[in-house]
């Protein structure tokens, strides 16, 4: 597993405003597109510089794609980057408040230690 790569997929969507829609309507097209063409892309850097093995496991594709935070949290994605872009494509269907109150209600079931979150 990646956790890397799937932080990079949800720090990288949370702040394009475009993709944080494309995400929200079509998640599967959305997360085929990005892992072939932004997966190996680096960071925060120049056109040019690409890396050529990056690619997420299915369980991770799988998570992605049905908005999956609870798996993701278990795989050790970031939850603040889980938060951030799940807030941004969903709190306009909710009350004030009320998606991250659900939200952190899914993950209650986990005990400490929580899922190691370190890349």
């Amino acid at each position: 597993m990646s956790k890397y790569l799937v932080n990079k997929f949800l720090y990288t969507v949370d702040r394009d405003p475009d993709l944080v829609e494309r995400y929200r309507e079509d998640p599967t097209g959305t997360v085929n597109w990005w892992e072939a063409e932004r997966a190996n892309a680096v960071l925060n850097c120049h056109d040019g510089e690409a890396s050529t093995w990056l690619k997420f496991t299915d369980e991770e594709r799988g998570a992605l794609a049905t908005h999956n935070h609870v798996k993701l949290f278990e795989l050790g994605a970031h939850p603040f980057l889980t938060l951030t872009l799940f807030i941004a494509m969903f709190e306009r269907d909710h009350g004030p408040l009320e998606y991250q109150m659900a939200f952190g209600a899914r993950l209650k079931h986990f005990d400490q230690p929580y899922p190691d979150i370190a890349t």
